[in-house]
């Protein structure tokens, strides 16, 4: 991965319902080819699905990464985002994406959105328009938050340094096409449909799709586990989240219907 740093300018991830606008410094090269083109351009567009990298904007004009790129469901609406300068981001809040493309993957699954969202108690959760850079994860991933918790996650996690506590980001946002992914993964393995929805929220209903949620782990802690209860992050995440405005959305016995995760922290901004 080159580009270490981006730009300020280059510290958004641009979002349409099918296709992602990525700064192409973040992005890992996967061919002699992309590597060229990666060097030279600023945007890269990116297939949600997949990940696909579907064409790159140069300063001479976009290159195809992939045949018939332009014919790409809903590359109408990203390069329609391209053109209006990818909107005015810096500390704003995103509007959300609409919803409409939900009801077909939870249908992909055998799911009825009404019956889940009765059963659960959840809503459905849109994905934010634009997301900031908010530094790596733990596998120097580039981490994509909602603007607002992006900031309350790094005065978090320097909050917790200052009493010598260290909190590695796990994941952040994650697309409804990501969570699909997720579920189809499990199941190739042979996991039922309702093991899966024991530890994973449904398609369009997971709180990583605002981009407003963290799971959270410790050096050397395996992720997602229960014993992340037993560390030093977790007490002091215990006695200092909420002042940062941040709760764990999933304790023992809550009404959803997930197991305890202690690892999972939404933020929500203070309301004056």
């Amino acid at each position: 991965m080159h580009g270490m740093h981006p730009k300020p300018s280059s510290r958004f991830l641009f979002n349409t319902p099918d296709i992602e606008l990525w700064p192409a410094a973040l992005l890992r090269a996967r061919s002699n080819r992309d590597a060229r083109v990666l060097s030279r351009a600023t945007q890269v567009l990116r297939r949600k699905c997949d990940g696909a990298y579907l064409a790159a904007v140069l300063p001479e004009g976009i290159i195809g990464l992939m045949p018939r790129w332009q014919r790409e469901a809903g590359i109408g609406d990203a390069l329609d985002l391209l053109d209006a300068g990818a909107l005015h981001a810096s500390g704003a809040a995103a509007p959300d994406l609409p919803l409409s493309q939900v009801e077909a993957r939870l249908e992909t699954l055998g799911l009825d959105a009404d019956d889940y969202a009765g059963r659960t108690g959840l809503g459905l959760v849109a994905e934010p328009a634009w997301l900031a850079f908010a530094g790596f994860d733990r596998y120097r991933r580039p981490l994509w938050l909602e603007t607002g918790t992006a900031r309350a996650w790094q005065g978090l996690r320097a909050a917790a340094a200052r009493d010598d506590v260290a909190l590695d980001a796990v994941s952040g946002y994650r697309s409804h096409d990501y969570q699909l992914g997720i579920f189809d993964r499990k199941r190739a393995r042979g996991l039922s449909l309702d093991a899966i929805l024991a530890v994973n929220a449904a398609p369009g209903y997971s709180e990583h799709h605002s981009g407003c949620a963290l799971d959270i782990s410790a050096p050397g802690e395996p992720p997602a586990e229960d014993t992340f209860e037993k560390t030093a992050a977790f007490e002091w995440l215990t006695r200092h989240a909420a002042d940062h405005g941040f709760t764990m959305s999933y304790p023992r016995d809550n009404p959803h219907g997930i197991v305890y995760e202690p690892w999972h922290w939404r933020y929500r901004a203070a309301v004056d």
